[in-house]
């Protein structure tokens, strides 16, 4: 098994979408990257790219932001899988979760994408859906009938953004915990209460 792990985030490049809650999983990556005392830099996969090492001697990490709109996402992490040689079992994507509730993250392994079209892209083009996935969540918009495409590409509330470093930090807390640990200790942690 490869001591190496593929860590894609979701978002939408461009400074119009950076702080929405759709690139939910740019910002962890990014705080990853600041963790591993990383730069991203381009990859000819249509990414930007930063590696680094968790810990001394301890596996890489190779972060990615695809640089493709969110429902094209597949392709550069096809690309970036194939590029460093590593299977579904060294895959996580991180990603915002409209059915899960803001300030919330939970972690599984293959299942459906939930209208997700990044996620969708990456099971069509990695042709299986049994990779692992850090849904952190961004709530629904309020009243029964909002619009969730709307939604996710605004940016976080006045209250959210208070809390939003907190759930960033946990969200890359809960990535570093996959890599050293297994995905039932992970979710035992991050599914609690708080």
């Amino acid at each position: 098994m490869s001591n190496t792990w593929l860590v894609v985030g979701l978002g939408n490049p461009g400074p119009d979408y950076s702080r929405t809650r759709h690139n939910i999983g740019f910002m962890v990556v990014e705080e990853l990257a600041e963790r591993l005392h990383a730069s991203f830099r381009s990859h000819k996969s249509r990414a930007l790219v930063a590696e680094g090492r968790l810990g001394m001697g301890g596996p890489k990490i190779v972060l990615a932001k695809p640089q493709t709109f969110m429902n094209l996402s597949g392709g550069p992490t096809a690309a970036l899988a194939k590029f460093f040689d590593l299977g579904l079992e060294n895959l996580i994507v991180v990603h915002d979760e409209i059915d899960i509730p803001f300030d919330q993250i939970k972690l599984k392994i293959g299942g459906g994408e939930g209208g997700h079209n990044g996620l969708r892209d990456i099971s069509r083009t990695m042709t299986s859906k049994n990779y692992l996935r850090v849904r952190v969540g961004v709530g629904r918009p309020p009243g029964s009938h909002g619009d969730a495409a709307s939604h996710v590409l605004k940016e976080f509330s006045a209250v959210e953004k208070k809390e939003l470093p907190f759930l960033i930090h946990d969200a890359a807390d809960a990535v570093e915990m996959l890599i050293t640990s297994d995905l039932l200790s992970a979710q035992q942690r991050f599914h609690a209460p708080k």
